[in-house]
């Protein structure tokens, strides 16, 4: 079980494959915190954000636990967006 409350139905290719990688990247913590962010948002993202997501989720579990726990900044190309929204969400998530 992923733990994921969205059905992919309805969604296109490129959302659902990034969808079930938000759920599966790994750790536990890392699939909470995206996962329910995709879970919340990954339909009314534009193309652009589904590219910024893609290419945020390909940093590894650790570096990016740390940045969203603000232990280790993250790379400058990432340090707003997509990366502050899933910020923002996690800290307002009442489930988190």
């Amino acid at each position: 079980m992923t733990g994921s409350t969205r059905s992919s139905d309805g969604l296109d290719p490129r959302r659902k494959r990034l969808l079930f990688r938000c759920w599966h990247r790994g750790t536990r913590e890392m699939d909470l915190l995206l996962g329910r962010f995709a879970d919340a948002h990954i339909a009314s993202l534009s193309d652009a954000e589904v590219g910024d997501l893609e290419r945020l989720i390909e940093l590894h579990d650790h570096d990016l636990y740390a940045a969203f726990s603000d232990k280790q900044p993250i790379e400058a190309e990432f340090a707003d967006g997509i990366f502050l929204r899933i910020k923002s969400f996690s800290a307002t998530d009442p489930a988190a």
